[in-house]
């Protein structure tokens, strides 16, 4: 009898839900206004960005740092009819924004498309700064959570959160143990043009894409150990890694593109950029990709060569991986990199056991 009460709980919240997103979106179209509706949380990719990432605000922080919290707020609402520059994930925000365009043109009534949180700590005072600047830049960013200096990480699940993009590295981190996507926005060193009618996304495998199994054993035993442990399990699916779910995400709107025959003419775009080398052990990660039912447009298996040259090629709003040294070599020549602190190589630099406990001279 209580599993049956159960359900009809759970049935009565549903249809209580629809409800009010049914008389929320009569309220919005009888306001008639150009802007488009938010879509529902449930079916969005939802990626929530933290004001640090979605702008420049260095200068900022330094006052906040040197000075503290009430001058830092002071400055920002003295300074709040200037617009704030664009940060790292700004071309990011804006390639998903034209990807939702072409969503929209093709599927007027689909809630399917994606949707930017502003994932703040910042306090309220500051929100009046950071909405004229989305309005000055005319990003369509209606969702806001600002947390008033606590963490806004417990918000991410109630916002059914796809991605996590964010300077803070604990924050992150603390995302990826409640299995959110999340990775640590790092700035180029230099700019470079970007598509502005493609959203290309480039991912590391392993600790990535996939679980770090197969790197614990690179890491341990060593590349013959790995090529021989690859080949005897290359059937065996590897286990998902954090970025998996977004990955699926992205491809869920890629197929509303292929269903209309735009294949070819798709704007998204999505790469594997893996130091594994391809005839020794590549084929496990493919057959992973096609067990998951999983399409990535290309794969380039770099055998151990730098990442950052092949890069500088595809020039991908945003770049993930787990290795700092990847992250640094792609930003020197301009790429828009992701850190993705998770598994055996946040332990290593370069191939070398990081000490965690040093000694003091």
């Amino acid at each position: 009898m209580s599993d049956m009460k159960e359900a009809e709980s759970a049935g009565e919240l549903k249809g209580e839900e629809e409800k009010d997103w049914a008389e929320a979106k009569a309220f919005f179209d009888s306001l008639k206004s150009k802007k488009p509706r938010p879509p529902k949380p449930r079916y969005a990719v939802t990626i929530a960005v933290s004001s640090r990432t979605l702008f420049d605000m260095t200068s900022e922080r330094k006052i906040f740092k040197q000075q503290g919290l009430e001058k830092y707020v002071a400055h920002q609402q003295e300074h709040e009819d200037e617009p704030l520059k664009p940060g790292a994930a700004f071309p990011f925000v804006k390639a998903v924004m034209s990807v939702n365009a072409r969503l929209r043109a093709l599927y007027p009534d689909s809630e399917e498309l994606f949707d930017i949180v502003l994932m703040t700590n910042n306090h309220a005072q500051v929100g009046v700064r950071l909405i004229n600047s989305i309005n000055h830049y005319d990003l369509t960013i209606e969702r806001f959570c600002m947390t008033g200096g606590k963490s806004p990480i417990g918000y991410l699940k109630a916002y059914m959160t796809n991605l996590y993009l964010s300077k803070d590295s604990k924050k992150v981190q603390e995302a990826i143990g409640e299995g959110i996507a999340a990775a640590i926005m790092f700035t180029p060193d230099m700019e470079v043009e970007l598509s502005d009618t493609q959203l290309r996304v480039a991912f590391d495998g392993d600790a990535v894409l996939f679980s770090d199994e197969s790197e614990i054993i690179v890491k341990q035993h060593g590349l013959d150990t790995f090529f021989e442990h690859e080949k005897r399990f290359e059937n065996k699916p590897l286990a998902q890694g954090p970025l998996k779910c977004f990955l699926e995400a992205l491809g869920k709107l890629q197929r509303k593109f292929y269903a209309k025959n735009e294949r070819l003419n798709c704007p998204i775009r999505t790469y594997l950029v893996t130091a594994r080398s391809a005839a020794s052990s590549g084929a496990r990660v493919l057959k992973t990709l096609r067990s998951w039912g999983l399409e990535i447009d290309e794969a380039l298996f770099l055998a151990g060569a730098p990442k950052g040259p092949l890069l500088q090629k595809i020039r991908p709003h945003i770049f993930f991986d787990d290795q700092m040294f990847h992250i640094e070599g792609a930003m020197e020549l301009g790429t828009i990199s992701a850190h993705v602190p998770y598994g055996i190589g946040q332990k290593y630099n370069r191939g070398k056991l990081i000490e965690e406990n040093p000694q003091k001279q």
